[in-house]
Parts: C-alpha cells; sequence; structure tokens
C-alpha cells in the first residue's frame, strides 16, 4: 500500500504536528500550502523533528487547477487530511464572505481532485461548532447539528454536508470527519506551535503572548454565563494528542471496505473555563498573566466538551497529554519565539 498522504495546511499549527507524527508512523506527507497562515521555516523544524523533510507545494488549495496538477504529480497517494481553511470565529462574522468563498471554495477543489486521481480516503478538519450552542454541554456523533454561531461554524456544517452528499452520488469516497474541540499547545520539543497572524485569535497564545510582555492586557469576553466561574467552558485539547489521531483516522480508513462519512468527536471529555485556564497557566509555568473581565464576544458558545468515546472505541485512539501539559508547552514554544 502506497503511504503518501496529501496534507493541505500542512505547514499551518494543527497540520505541522500532524506531519511530523505522520512521519513517526512511517507516511509520506505532501504538504499544499502557501504559508499565509504559516511561515515556511516551519518546514525546516519538521526535519529537524523526523530527520526527514516531507515533499511540498507551495499553493493555493482553493485553486483547482493547481489543486489537481499536484495530485497528478503523484501516482501512488493513499489519502488526503484537508486543513486548509480559515478558522477564526470572530473575523468570519466580520468577513463572512472570504470564509464561505475560501473554506467550502479548497473542499470543492480538493474533492474534484480527489475524483479525477481516483483517491478516495479523506481526513476532513472539522469542529465541535457544527454543535452550534446545545441543550446539553456534553456532546456525542449524534447530538443534533444546529444553526452555526458564526459563519465559520456555517462552512463546517457545510462542509460536512458536501462530503456526504459525495458518498451519496456514488463517488467512492471513504471520509473520517474529525470535529475538534480546542486544540492548545505545543510539541514538547518546543519546536513547532501555534503562530497568530497579528492579535491572536485564540485564547492560549494570548494568554502566552500576554505573560511574554507583547500584550498589554488579555481581556476575557465575559463573566456572566451560567457556569461556575461565569466564563465560558471548552474541552481543550493538546494538538499533539489531536495531530495523532488523524494517524488513526487513516489506520481505520483503511480498514474500510465500502463508501463512509463517519464523524468522530476529538476532545478529552471534560470542560475547563477561560478563568481556569489562566489560572492553570500561572500555577504551571510560575508566572502572572494580567487580564480583565469585558464584554461577550459574538458568535461564543457557553459551554460544550467532547463525549469522545466513538473515537477512542473506533480509532483506539485517547489523549496522553493533560491541559497542564499543554499549557506547559505552550509557554516553552512562547519562549523560543
Amino acid at each position: 500500500m502506497s503511504k503518501k498522504i496529501i496534507v493541505t495546511g500542512g505547514a499551518g499549527y494543527i497540520g505541522s504536528h500532524t506531519v511530523v507524527e505522520l512521519m513517526h508512523a512511517g507516511y509520506e506527507p505532501v504538504i499544499i500550502d502557501d504559508f499565509r497562515n504559516s511561515k515556511p521555516w516551519i518546514i525546516d523544524r519538521i526535519g529537524e523533528l523526523t530527520g526527514k523533510y516531507p515533499l511540498g507545494h507551495s499553493i493555493d488549495c482553493a485553486d483547482e487547477k493547481e489543486v489537481l496538477s499536484v495530485f497528478r504529480n503523484y501516482t501512488d497517494i493513499f489519502g488526503v487530511i484537508h486543513f486548509a481553511a480559515y478558522k477564526a470565529v470572530g473575523e468570519s462574522v466580520q468577513k463572512p464572505t472570504m470564509y464561505y468563498q475560501n473554506n467550502i471554495g479548497s473542499l470543492c477543489a480538493i474533492l474534484n481532485a480527489m475524483k479525477e486521481t481516483k483517491i478516495s480516503n479523506l481526513v476532513f478538519s472539522s469542529s465541535c461548532t457544527v454543535y452550534g450552542e446545545p441543550s446539553t454541554p456534553a456532546v456525542t456523533e449524534n447530538t443534533p447539528i444546529q444553526k452555526a454561531n458564526s459563519p465559520y461554524g456555517d462552512t463546517k456544517i457545510i462542509c460536512e454536508r458536501i462530503i456526504e452528499n459525495v458518498k451519496i452520488s456514488g463517488q467512492p469516497i471513504q471520509a473520517a470527519l474529525l470535529r475538534y474541540f480546542n486544540p492548545i499547545g505545543a510539541h514538547p520539543s518546543g519546536k513547532l506551535g501555534e503562530l497568530p497572524n497579528g492579535i491572536p485569535n485564540n485564547l492560549v497564545p494570548y494568554i502566552t503572548q500576554t505573560a511574554a510582555g507583547i500584550r498589554e492586557q488579555l481581556v476575557v469576553n465575559g463573566n456572566d454565563y451560567t457556569t461556575s466561574d461565569g466564563t465560558n467552558i471548552r474541552d481543550y485539547i493538546h494538538v499533539v494528542d489531536l495531530a495523532k489521531a488523524h494517524v488513526k483516522a487513516l489506520e481505520w480508513l483503511q480498514n474500510q471496505n465500502k463508501p463512509v462519512c463517519e464523524p468522530f468527536n476529538l476532545g478529552t471529555g471534560k470542560g475547563t473555563s477561560v478563568l481556569e485556564i489562566i489560572h492553570s497557566f500561572e500555577e504551571v509555568n510560575q508566572v502572572k498573566v494580567n487580564y480583565k473581565i469585558g464584554p461577550r464576544r459574538e458568535g461564543d458558545v457557553e459551554q460544550i466538551f467532547a463525549n469522545p468515546t466513538k473515537a477512542e472505541k473506533m480509532l483506539n485512539w485517547k489523549c496522553d497529554y493533560s491541559v497542564a501539559d499543554a499549557l506547559k508547552h505552550s509557554w516553552n514554544w512562547e519562549k523560543t519565539l
């Protein structure tokens, strides 16, 4: 069996960690990334961690002609992991058409290239945002898909539906839809981590930049939610655990002998509030974070966390790292920048 895997957005935060885990597992990643949300030197870091540099193509994943050209360049591709997408909830509220055009357009380009080159295996980077504001915070894959709270979330719902409809159409596709909860942390080596462009949209890099003096103050978006301390609750998963789940998903797809389109929740199964994250970061790293309480942010869900039982059983996957581990690794990464 061929071991080559196309990885779109493979130089990004989750993508780069996944490329490392793929290489450790014996796969040959082929990265497609135009570096709009990453840096070319990340490829060098991957090489340092694995002893081998992955193949790469610097193109826009929404450019169907260029994408197809890459796919045709190889005759032995086993599957595709599709990360490439915009992912900031707040930004998507301000720039909805940019999100629809990029996130949906890139998936369609990938699916068309897969059809043209007869590739069937797809691991899709989805999100727990497809559940919207759930009636109960602990969600399973059977929790109803809700109206999205943001254009970003809506693009993930639409993309999942597109993949399902491709399967219904008769195209021989085997897809794992990985619904991420909140990825945090960095590679334990300190060589890979999250690289936000400008002001961070995610909590943990804003915390690390505030602790490092890059940002003056962290604003907590609301403390009047009906949670234990009034702040949002999320399921924070270490990025390396998340990366390893993609390898497990490929192994699972290899054992399927018919078209499938199967969702999996990837999380720890435990919710942690914003204030708990801040206080845990301060404790494990022995640093203080200057923060204040601000208004709620449009598009935010009050609380949500995963029931990861399905992924644990079907993918033979579980989380090895704690939230405290992730926060320590994030701070180690920040100090190298």
